[in-house]
C-alpha cells in the first residue's frame, strides 16, 4: 500500500510492503538494553496486555514475549503483518493488518500502548482520541525509537550518503540525539511523565548493514527495482572499502511515556 506525506520525503510515495522479506531478515536489531529501559519502566511485562501499533514484523511484540504481557498489533501493511504472523509462529499474538487511525478495540482495553519507529507517520488528531479510550484510566502511552548517528559513525554517515544519492527527497538522513516530539493535540488528554534519550551501540556485518539500509524507507521502499539492484552494488562495494567484516554502529535510542489526564 503506497503511502504519501508531504511532510515526508518530499511526498514521494513508499510501500513497506515491498520491502517486507528484508525488513523481516534485517531490522529485528534493538539491542538489549533498549527492551531492558522498557522493562525498567514496568512497561510490557507480565499481567498486562499491550497493543503495539504500526507493529512492521512485529519487532516489539516478538522479542517482549517473553516478559509475559499479552499482545496485539497492528500494521497498515498486509505484507508486514504476514512477515509478523510467520516470525511469531508459536507465541499467542494477535495481528491486524490496518492503519493505526483505524484500530477500534474496545473501551480500557490496554494498559499500554506502544509505537516503535512510526509514530509521525500518523494522523495525530484521528488517532489521539482513540488511544485516550482504549488505554484503561492508568494506562501509559509508549513511544520509542532508535537511529544511526550519521555524525558520529563515519560508516553510517557514508551509507546515507548514498541512499541520497539515488533518493535525494530521502528525509531521514541528518539524524541527531533529541527527544521525541509530541503532537501539540495529545496535552489535550495526556500528560508527559517522562522522557529519556540514550546512546547505542548496535552490531552489524558487512551483509546485515547493507540489508538494513536496503529496508530502509529511503531504498526498499521506494525506489524501482532496478534503482535498488544499482544502489546495493554501489553499497556493497563501499562497504568492502571502508568497513571491516564485523562492526558497531552508533545508535541512539529515545522514550517518551504518556498517561491519560484524569
Amino acid at each position: 500500500m503506497d503511502i504519501t506525506d508531504k511532510r515526508i520525503d518530499g511526498g514521494r510515495a513508499f510501500d513497506w510492503g515491498r520491502t517486507s522479506e528484508d525488513y523481516a531478515k534485517y531490522r529485528d536489531i534493538y539491542p538489549q538494553e533498549f527492551y531492558d529501559r522498557i522493562t525498567g519502566k514496568g512497561l510490557c511485562i507480565n499481567g498486562q496486555k499491550v497493543l503495539d501499533l504500526g507493529t512492521g514484523t512485529g519487532v516489539l511484540p516478538r522479542n517482549m514475549y517473553r516478559y509475559g504481557a499479552d499482545w496485539v498489533g497492528t500494521d497498515i501493511s498486509r505484507e508486514q503483518i504476514e512477515q509478523a504472523k510467520a516470525l511469531s509462529e508459536g507465541m499467542n499474538i494477535d495481528y491486524y493488518a490496518l492503519p493505526a487511525e483505524e484500530t477500534d478495540l474496545p473501551d480500557d482495553s490496554f494498559d499500554v500502548i506502544t509505537a516503535c519507529q512510526c509514530f509521525w507517520y500518523f494522523d495525530h488528531e484521528k488517532l489521539m482520541p482513540k488511544l485516550r479510550r482504549m488505554l484503561k484510566p492508568h494506562g501509559k502511552l509508549l513511544i520509542l525509537y532508535m537511529a544511526w548517528l550519521p555524525c558520529q559513525d563515519r560508516i553510517a554517515k557514508a551509507s546515507e550518503e548514498l541512499v541520497l544519492k539515488y533518493n535525494p527527497l530521502w528525509s531521514g538522513a541528518g539524524e541527531t540525539m533529541h527527544p521525541i516530539g509530541i503532537p501539540d493535540c495529545y496535552s489535550q488528554s495526556f500528560r508527559l511523565i517522562c522522557h529519556e534519550e540514550f546512546p547505542l551501540k548496535v552490531h552489524f556485518t558487512r551483509e546485515s548493514w547493507n540489508g538494513r539500509m536496503k529496508a530502509c524507507r529511503g531504498i526498499g521502499a521506494s525506489l524501482a527495482d532496478d534503482d535498488i539492484h544499482k544502489w546495493e552494488k554501489e553499497h556493497l562495494r563501499l562497504l568492502s572499502e571502508i568497513a571491516p567484516d564485523d562492526f558497531d554502529i552508533m545508535h541512539y535510542g529515545a522514550m517518551a511515556v504518556m498517561e491519560p489526564k484524569a
